[in-house]
């Protein structure tokens, strides 16, 4: 089964980027969703990109977040800009098919998260 590994978290200033890479052990038929979580709160989706190449993101993000995959490497990515406080979390990509993944959170395979951390 397909194997994702996060990476490019780290720590930034609010207005600060961040590019997140979600390393994918074989191309991704499944759409690869991003999903973040921070500590006594509920995973949040993000976005998703489909195997076409669109992609969706919540408003919350919109116009600030990209989704994006190199389809010969097989990497997804998510760029950050414009970060907030409020963006800080631990970052997931994960793989699965319908709304039950994206954005429901119940998606097959999952990377073990990249800290993003973003200060004031």
């Amino acid at each position: 089964w397909p194997q994702l590994v996060e990476s490019g978290g780290g720590s930034v200033q609010a207005g600060g980027s961040l590019r997140l890479s979600c390393q994918a052990s074989e191309y991704m038929h499944m759409p690869v969703a991003w999903f973040r979580q921070t500590p006594g709160k509920e995973r949040e989706a993000v976005g998703v990109i489909y195997s076409s190449g669109s992609t969706i993101v919540v408003d919350s993000v919109k116009g600030r977040f990209t989704i994006s995959r190199d389809n010969i490497k097989n990497i997804l990515f998510l760029e950050m800009n414009s970060l907030k406080p409020d963006d800080t979390a631990m970052y997931y990509c994960a793989a699965g098919w319908g709304p039950d993944c994206y954005p429901g959170g119940q998606c097959m395979y999952w990377g073990q998260g990249t800290q993003v951390t973003v200060s004031s």
